[in-house]
């Protein structure tokens, strides 16, 4: 674990609306992850920066036991061209807890991951948490990301 601090930033991609709450999160993000892949997203993002998937966890209603929005995309060079269907945001500055995450996909690394953050005493600000996954090694048997928590 790490502390680093991230410049403002634009991504757009597709959303949705879910929480931790009866497990709906579990059937909206990898439902999001199977339209984003399928429907060739990526192919649609108009002043991409870099070939990173970003998947962004904002606009939470309190803590990560409430409901957030999550933001799966492209980071880009501005918001000028948004898509129709598609959704732009600008994350400011901030400072994170870093964290990284390497494995297998279908072995569930990155939920593991995730449960061992819920449980640790972290200062969370709850703006934007990010997970950040390196375009080299995105295939489901050898994902490579790293999680970003928003800190106060």
């Amino acid at each position: 674990m790490s502390i680093s601090t991230l410049p403002s930033f634009s991504v757009i991609g597709i959303t949705v609306r879910t929480s931790n709450h009866d497990g709906a999160a579990g059937t909206d993000i990898p439902a999001l992850w199977q339209r984003f892949m399928a429907d060739g997203i990526i192919a649609s993002i108009p002043n991409m920066i870099e070939q990173n998937i970003h998947c962004i966890y904002t606009e939470y209603a309190g803590d990560f036991t409430q409901p957030y929005t999550v933001l799966l995309g492209m980071k880009v060079a501005s918001l000028e061209e948004v898509p129709e269907g598609l959704t732009g945001m600008t994350f400011a500055e901030a400072t994170y807890q870093d964290f990284h995450c390497q494995g297998k996909m279908t072995d569930g690394v990155v939920f593991q991951e995730w449960e061992k953050i819920w449980n640790m005493p972290i200062d969370r600000a709850y703006t934007a948490d990010l997970e950040i996954y390196d375009a080299s090694k995105s295939d489901n048997e050898n994902v490579s990301m790293n999680i970003h928590i928003a800190i106060n």
